[in-house]
């Protein structure tokens, strides 16, 4: 029997996914089933959904999907959030994602490294892109950053980072965070509470449909 998971394809600084990463984690150890993380690279996969870039949508949409929704769901999902957009969150994700993936590979606790990036990010304005911030981040939560960060920008995790990336775009994920239970895609942190239901019964139908 195949052990239970649920795919988690998202971007190491996803505002959404951060918004809903506590509860996923807790809805997921109360069905029982394992994380598996698959950061990806961002922008090469919103721009073949045909959403494009953020930075080029309206500055209406801009002010309500990446403000006032922002607002909204943090208060909803009491997740502290600072104001306004992070100062280096167009940086090279590179590195930081290269590091969850070494997490995973080495078996340190990807859940809690993840949480812990994506909260230093939005709650705390850390700089992803640099090193030395992503061993602070690292550290305060015991885990040794030495044995990720020098595997991250390597052949095999930037391999795996570069197949995670083509899986999203095969598979329609059309942005961050997007889960799959048992095949079926929820995309957005939205939908967590479908998620939580569907991992106890599941919906009618199947994704991708007919």
């Amino acid at each position: 029997m195949a052990e239970p998971i649920i795919e988690y394809f998202y971007a190491a600084h996803s505002v959404f996914a951060y918004l809903g990463s506590a509860r996923f984690i807790d809805i997921a150890r109360a069905a029982g089933r394992r994380i598996v993380h698959k950061p990806f690279d961002y922008q090469p996969v919103v721009t073949t959904s045909g959403a494009g870039s953020t930075r080029e949508r309206s500055t209406a949409h801009r002010s309500y999907y990446f403000g006032r929704e922002i607002e909204r769901w943090a208060e909803w999902r009491d997740v502290p959030i600072m104001q306004g957009f992070p100062a280096h969150h167009f940086a090279d994700m590179t590195l930081a994602s290269g590091m969850l993936i070494a997490a995973v590979k080495q078996g340190q606790d990807i859940d809690g490294l993840s949480h812990c990036l994506l909260q230093g990010h939005w709650r705390d304005d850390a700089d992803l892109s640099d090193a030395a911030t992503l061993k602070t981040l690292a550290q305060s939560i015991g885990i040794n950053p030495d044995p990720l960060l020098d595997a991250a920008e390597s052949t095999e995790i930037q391999a795996i980072f570069k197949r995670n990336t083509d899986e999203a775009i095969q598979r329609s994920v059309f942005g961050s965070p997007t889960y799959f239970i048992d095949g079926d895609m929820f995309y957005g942190q939205d939908r967590l509470e479908l998620v939580e239901r569907a991992l106890q019964t599941p919906f009618v139908g199947k994704w991708p449909r007919d």
